[in-house]
């Protein structure tokens, strides 16, 4: 899964983004509203962690300009401690949720899979399609006889997209625009590598290809 980050304090904005890595993400780090507002029209991201106090252009103007143009990204936004008018301001503005500064992350990744599991229709804690599980916290797939494989962290993403969006037909491309970060070499023709390897773990009958189309996961075709 693939977020923006947008913080314009240069500390905190690169601690969150390395953490939110750790937690499995590809992460997109913007540090104005005018870039941020920008990016979330031209990238497919999964969900922007938003900082309402931006320079060029704050938070909530770039948050209603996102949704006066139909775009719905899920958006959770940062706010000052104690500020319960930002949080309004926010919500009226088309916010999924917030989290107060100062933030322990693990609140802050336990909103955010919150909200990408609402978007999806997806149930809270760890991802299951049939005898598979994810396990978000130790980014490990866990089988039905309990085996645990350790997961590369683009196969973890993959896997996640994957198990988010089952029986949904998804491209090369749109695979590559959810698991890779701006600045990567986004080469679709690896996706198949990545896809053969989650194949050798939990069997090929649960990634079937379309020719010339991409990827559904947990079909019964």
């Amino acid at each position: 899964m693939r977020l923006l980050l947008v913080e314009d304090d240069a500390t905190l904005g690169t601690q969150l983004q390395l953490s939110l890595k750790k937690a499995g993400f590809a992460v997109d780090l913007s540090s104005d509203g005018v870039d941020a507002e920008t990016l979330g029209e031209i990238e497919p991201y999964d969900l922007v962690v938003l900082d309402l106090g931006l320079p060029m252009k704050s938070g909530l103007e770039v948050l209603g300009n996102w949704r006066k143009r139909g775009n719905q990204v899920p958006v959770l936004i940062l706010t000052a401690r104690g500020s319960w008018q930002e949080k309004v301001e926010g919500f009226k503005a088309g916010a999924d949720d917030y989290v107060s500064k100062p933030f322990q992350i693990d609140e802050l990744l336990a909103r955010i899979n919150a909200i990408l599991k609402r978007s999806t229709a997806s149930i809270a804690g760890s991802i299951t399609f049939k005898n598979i599980t994810l396990d978000e916290d130790s980014q490990e797939l866990i089988l039905k006889n309990g085996i645990r494989h350790n997961l590369t962290g683009t196969e973890f993403r993959l896997l996640r997209y994957f198990m988010l969006h089952p029986k949904q037909l998804l491209s090369k491309s749109k695979l590559t625009e959810h698991v890779y970060e701006y600045d990567e070499d986004k080469d679709s023709n690896v996706i198949e590598v990545y896809v053969n390897r989650l194949r050798q773990i939990i069997g090929a009958n649960l990634i079937k290809t379309r020719r010339g189309q991409g990827y559904i996961f947990g079909s019964n075709d």
